[in-house]
């Protein structure tokens, strides 16, 4: 009777591992006890198959609820948010006693609410029925040849078919990991930290003349030939944050992207997606940028299409908080502003098609290799092409402010009016253009031109503080105390921190 029952386990095992692609992620040492996943299967994504003679009902009944409590352990450690676990059990005989009321019904403990279990006996006397239960999960009709009174060395070689199957699957599936040993990840972080001290070496990595001379991406000089400029930007950072968020994520990103494809593979996907980002950048964004974003979101894209090549081990191991992680990273692209998110969504596709055309290690997907190469060849001229000949080339007006604030800063009174005079006359200007020009203008002492000039500038931004209290002074100096006095207080209660705008308000409240 043993022997029969043990073929009838390894039977069953054999059909769930081999035929229906479970796999096993705990079995006792005795091997009578074997808990089966294949999320795949929503009907029964875990099975436990259980070979033991059940005497009475009771014991059934607390075997259950201890089923219960080891399928919420399990529920917790795959991260679901529910858990359907099918117990069967492998019995000689069914209990003397009642027992239907666990088989007729699912059963969830208050200390395990999440997970639920289905209970089921294929007994010895009457399995040619019972089985066939087994496979009506998986929508199936099929008659199942159980050989009876099996020698022991066939019950042997069955469950060693069904292990060794089971160990080369896992040990296949982890050398999917193993590809390659990350090289290239520390050769991208070293470059950029030390991008990062010569930029502060020579002059800060937030100034906006030493990002363009670096290589930041910056439009006017990609259209005027600079092309390496789509490249450049990944190894550049604006500020330390900014680096230590890209290092890190490369760190632990770009080392399971090198393990997964390797490191010439990598390298490739990287710099493709770093490329595809920028150049994402270009055509929508006139804005100055850099970082390595657009590599990182790369490394997501590759990830995802890994996904795409074993949808099974990645939404195991790594697809549901790589989707989640991609979904927070987009959204705060959306909603917060100064994030270059058409970089990162040129990053995130750069890196899907890059790793679509070399494809994984060791493997071969032609049709969609050439499906790839083909998109890439298509889409990649036809944004080249719009960037360069009706893309966003003009300077973002911030980037110029910038310039010019800085040479005001070094007493470069001409530089700066130079720079604000191109920006005023291709009407790209914003208030704080008007506003830096107006102070040209007091430099030079114009006060009638830098008045009207911060009348600009208010117009186009009324709650800027600083252009009421110029204006207030100004107006001071001509004897107009009384409309002097609303530009004062409007500066005060703007920014009431302010020493300077305090006592001008101050100084003014009795006109």
């Amino acid at each position: 009777m043993n022997t029969n029952l043990n073929y009838l386990f390894w039977r069953i095992a054999h059909y769930l591992i081999v035929e229906k692609g479970f796999r096993i992620i705990n079995m006792s040492q005795d091997q009578q006890q074997i808990w089966l996943e294949n999320p795949a299967y929503k009907q029964a994504p875990v099975i436990r198959l259980f070979r033991h003679d059940l005497d009475w009902g009771s014991k059934m009944k607390r075997d259950v609820h201890l089923t219960a409590a080891n399928g919420e352990k399990i529920r917790k450690a795959l991260k679901k948010n529910k858990l359907f676990v099918k117990n069967i059990y492998i019995s000689a005989y069914p209990p003397v006693d009642d027992f239907e009321a666990l088989t007729s019904q699912t059963v969830t403990l208050p200390q395990a609410p999440k997970t639920t279990v289905d209970s089921s006996i294929i007994p010895w006397v009457d399995y040619k029925d019972e089985v066939k239960v087994l496979s009506a999960l998986f929508n199936e009709e099929r008659d199942w040849e159980i050989k009876e009174d099996p020698e022991e060395i066939e019950v042997y070689a069955l469950k060693e078919s069904v292990l060794s199957y089971a160990a080369n699957k896992a040990k296949e599936e982890q050398s999917l990991f193993t590809r390659g040993k990350p090289f290239f990840t520390y050769v991208f972080i070293a470059v950029q930290l030390l991008m990062f001290f010569v930029m502060e070496m020579a002059g800060g990595t937030q100034n906006t003349e030493n990002l363009i001379r670096f290589g930041a991406k910056y439009n006017p000089l990609i259209v005027d030939g600079e092309w390496w400029r789509f490249f450049t930007p990944i190894v550049i950072h604006i500020g330390f944050l900014h680096l230590l968020m890209n290092t890190f994520a490369l760190y632990f990103l770009g080392t399971a992207v090198e393990r997964i494809f390797g490191s010439s593979r990598f390298l490739f996907i990287y710099i493709f997606a770093g490329f595809c980002g920028t150049l994402a950048s270009f055509v929508f964004t006139n804005s100055l940028s850099a970082g390595a974003s657009g590599a990182i979101f790369g490394c997501f894209g590759a990830l995802l299409y890994f996904g795409t090549a074993h949808p099974k081990t990645f939404f195991r191991t790594m697809g549901t908080n790589i989707l989640v992680v991609i979904g927070i990273n987009l959204a705060f692209g959306f909603t917060i502003p100064g994030i270059d998110n058409a970089g990162h969504i040129g990053g995130l596709a750069g890196g899907a098609l890059s790793a679509a055309i070399v494809h994984l290690p060791r493997s071969k997907r032609i049709w969609m290799q050439v499906m790839a190469l083909i998109a890439a060849a298509a889409v990649i001229p036809a944004f080249l092409w719009y960037g360069y000949h009706n893309g966003p080339v003009f300077a973002d007006p911030s980037i110029n402010n910038a310039e010019a604030q800085e040479m005001l800063n070094d007493g470069d009174i001409e530089g700066a009016s130079a720079i604000l005079e191109d920006v005023l006359e291709d009407g790209s200007g914003n208030a704080h253009t008007y506003f830096l020009y107006s102070i040209v203008s007091i430099k030079n002492e114009e006060y009638t031109e830098a008045e009207s000039l911060l009348r600009e500038a208010l117009k186009r931004d009324s709650e800027f503080p600083e252009a009421h209290y110029n204006l207030a002074v100004l107006l001071v100096e001509r004897g107009e105390e009384e409309e002097a006095k609303g530009h004062a207080e409007k500066a005060y209660r703007l920014q009431e921190g302010n020493n300077q705008f305090q006592e001008l308000h101050e100084r003014l409240k009795d006109y």
